[in-house]
């Protein structure tokens, strides 16, 4: 009976180790059919070299500060010595404690995990890249989770083999997706926290670090509580692998979030407008500059770095400037448009406003949507007319409300639009670009998409040309007489005679208080005394690129520009002559840090040195005796009270303002030794502009704009804005000496009236 019993007994022994080592070779076998690719193909050497990434091109500015970035998954890799080593201790004390232990399966955790569930996942942080890298989302099939995982083991301990503890858990934070557009440690760093990486506190990365068990469900936008709970997890597995003291632990616990947004989309952060015109640069250059391999650059997944001319603290500034004055001008307009029965437009009829409504309506996203689904124009109609949930824009702020598509259109013909661009003469680089005041809800680019009428900011291409040619001086006198050019002189269609503004004449004037005052007929005089095709050349040689018909109404600014063009050949005054043509990338790089290419502008001598400095002096006039004056003014006039306080400027200042018909566009080009800004204002159709010219002159509408922007970057010492007077030639023939001469007094403005250019 006893014999029996052994016997049984024995045979259950042989059963346990023949299922236990049964099944460690099946283990086995499945580890060695798995890396053969029976289960599906692993990656290649090469492919653990070079894992596939989506890399964001980065967008940077010229004091090396991130603009933005053009992504299918906004990341930006840094390397090991760039993480906080708070972040590491977090991570390995949270996520895999035996990290620098196992050689990518932690069998202990494994184990854990099978004999007692719910006591912590057995995933190391290799597994996990390897999964993020090759395997994927984990599948809901039992079967194929199993040979799933199987897979993972086999591609971590590859990933062991391949690369060290440091390169591992800097491939995994660079991978990791912390929504909210923040794929990666450094956008989620910018975009949760608005810092690089490196700058974050314990608690900061500790949250981070936290999100890595599920970014969904702990997503701090939504979930702050839950998130909070779930850093303070971390915080006290930290404490618990004696990364941190109790008391530490216990006194971080206690903060809050901390969070400070900075989205990172295509219409969040600086330069907007820039980053959107710099992408159709760079899908050019892409075609241009292939990989040595002949495959194009890809913008949204190759990891370029573009170094631009922009500077993040002036395009700061440009941006406060234009919101601070458009948010108050846009009051005094709202005001006016009370009294107004076809409200924002005025000089047009009830079918002209339906032409621009429905041009507005098949320019919209909704109706190209609509009639690219095969929709009828009825069915389109019926739409528009359906009021809908949606969100509007508003100076108070983003608003929730219910209205139609068409209501939508009319609310967005209310706002009147601004820009303004900033280039530094010397160099051609490009300091600030603002192409309006929203670039969310206005997609319209004012500074290089638009042209508008430029007014009298063209004339001080016919006095230069008049200077450059003639050798006048700003001292010369004119009559202030009515002035004819006859038709034949230029095959035009009839005789010219420009009026001036208010219908004044009377006596002679100096050239320079012609400009300050921005007399009609002895611009005209002088176009006609140097010809209207030597002003065309000019100004194209300073760099406006639109074509020019030489005739004689360009004198008074009867053409369409656009803004970057403007500032860019009122540069070429502000040095000495010399056209520099405007630079916004200085190089381009690869995600190696190879550089790809590098920038340079073009220049060309254009006027002489001299000559420069005379057209300077002259519009330095403006600033002093004309329009322009209010710069200087210590009293608030009524154009100041859209912004709310005078400017006081005291130092030299050359430029010119611009008003053109009805009041549609308001202008301002200002210029010191070493920036040159320009700024427009104005209705996005002609018909929208104000009723007079009380607000509805350059000085007003954008004036201000360039006053509060200059006026930030001189409190700004980093910045280096000169202050000082533009640079005299050592030997000047003209003179510039109008002491004798009979000058305006100060304050005068512009005499502009409702048809300014009179053309």
């Amino acid at each position: 009976m006893t014999e029996k019993k052994t016997t049984n007994f024995s045979k259950y022994i042989k059963w346990f180790w023949g299922i236990i080592l049964g099944g460690f070779l099946f283990v086995c076998l499945l580890f060695l059919l798995a890396s053969w690719g029976v289960f599906g193909a692993l990656p290649t050497f090469e492919e653990l070299e070079n894992p596939e990434n989506n890399l964001a091109t980065e967008i940077i500015s010229s004091d090396g500060k991130t603009l933005g970035k053009y992504a299918v998954e906004n990341r930006t890799p840094i390397k090991y010595k760039d993480i906080p080593e708070s972040m590491v201790k977090a991570l390995v004390a949270t996520e895999d404690e035996r990290f620098y232990e196992h050689s990518g399966i932690d069998f202990r955790g494994t184990a854990r995990a099978v004999l007692k569930p719910g006591s912590g996942g057995a995933s190391t942080i290799t597994q996990q890249l390897a999964k993020m890298l090759f395997t994927g989302k984990a599948s809901r099939n039992i079967f194929k989770r199993v040979l799933q995982k199987v897979k993972e083991w086999v591609v971590a301990v590859k990933l062991e083999r391949q690369y060290t503890k440091e390169e591992i858990i800097t491939m995994y934070l660079n991978k990791y997706d912390f929504l909210n557009q923040a794929v990666g440690v450094r956008s989620a760093a910018r975009i949760y926290f608005g810092k690089e990486p490196k700058e974050l506190d314990v608690e900061e990365s500790a949250m981070l670090v936290g999100m890595l068990k599920n970014s969904s469900l702990f997503n701090p936008l939504r979930r702050k509580e839950m998130v909070k709970q779930r850093r303070n997890v971390v915080l006290k597995q930290m404490n618990r692998n004696g990364f941190i003291t109790q008391q530490q632990k216990d006194s971080l616990q206690k903060l809050g979030l901390g969070l400070n947004i900075n989205r990172e989309g295509h219409s969040d952060g600086l330069a907007t407008y820039f980053r959107e015109h710099l992408r159709s640069i760079l899908k050019e250059w892409v075609k241009e500059h292939p990989k040595p391999n002949g495959e194009e650059y890809n913008i949204y997944r190759d990891g370029l770095k573009i170094y631009t001319t922009i500077d993040s603290r002036m395009q700061k500034y440009a941006e406060e400037a234009v919101y601070e004055h458009m948010a108050n001008l846009q009051t005094y307009f709202d005001k006016e448009q009370k009294r107004n029965k076809n409200a924002p437009f005025y000089d047009i009829n009830k079918k002209e406003i339906e032409k621009i409504i429905r041009r507005a309506k098949q320019n919209s996203d909704r109706y190209k949507q609509m009639k690219a689904a095969g929709k009828s124009e009825k069915e389109i109609d019926k739409v528009f007319n359906t009021a809908t949930d949606m969100r509007i824009f508003t100076w108070k702020g983003e608003r929730d409300t219910v209205m139609t598509p068409y209501d939508s259109i009319r609310h967005y013909k209310y706002f009147l639009r601004s820009g303004l661009v900033s280039i530094e003469p010397q160099t051609g680089h490009i300091k600030a670009w603002v192409g309006g005041i929203n670039h969310r809800y206005f997609k319209y680019d004012a500074v290089e998409q638009q042209k508008r009428q430029v007014g009298s900011t063209f004339k001080p291409f016919v006095y230069a040309t008049a200077i450059n040619q003639l050798k006048m001086s700003p001292c010369d006198k004119l009559p202030n007489t009515p002035y004819t050019i006859p038709k034949e002189k230029y095959g035009m269609p009839e005789d010219w005679t420009p009026k001036n503004a208010g219908g004044k004449y009377g006596g002679e004037l100096t050239l320079k208080e012609a400009l300050a005052k921005s007399i009609n007929v002895i611009t005209a005089q002088l176009i006609d005394k140097v010809s209207p095709i030597n002003v065309v050349r000019l100004a194209e040689s300073s760099g406006i690129t639109s074509k020019l018909e030489a005739n004689p109404s360009i004198a008074l600014g009867a053409i369409d520009l656009s803004l970057l063009e403007m500032v860019s050949a009122y540069s070429t005054f502000a040095n000495k002559g010399l056209r520099v043509s405007p630079l916004m990338i200085t190089r381009i790089e690869d995600k190696n840090g190879t550089v790809l290419e590098e920038f340079v502008p073009e220049t060309k001598e254009v006027l002489s040195e001299e000559s420069a400095y005379v057209i300077l002096d002259l519009m330095q006039g403006v600033t002093k005796l004309g329009s322009g004056a209010r710069l200087r003014s210590t009293w608030t006039s009524a154009g100041d009270a859209a912004t709310g306080f005078p400017y006081k400027f005291t130092n030299p200042i050359a430029g010119k303002t611009g008003t053109t018909q009805n009041q549609s566009d308001g202008w301002f080009m200002g210029i010191v030794p070493n920036l040159a800004t320009g700024v427009w204002t104005g209705g996005e159709d002609r018909a929208t502009h104000f009723a007079g010219l009380k607000y509805g002159q350059g000085a007003t509408m954008s004036l201000p704009t360039w006053a509060i922007f200059m006026r930030k970057c001189y409190e700004d010492k980093t910045l280096e804005i000169s202050q000082e007077s533009f640079e005299k030639p050592k030997d000047i023939s003209i003179n510039l000496d109008c002491s004798k001469a009979e000058e305006p007094k100060e304050g005068e403005e512009e005499e502009t009236a409702p048809d300014d250019t009179d053309f």
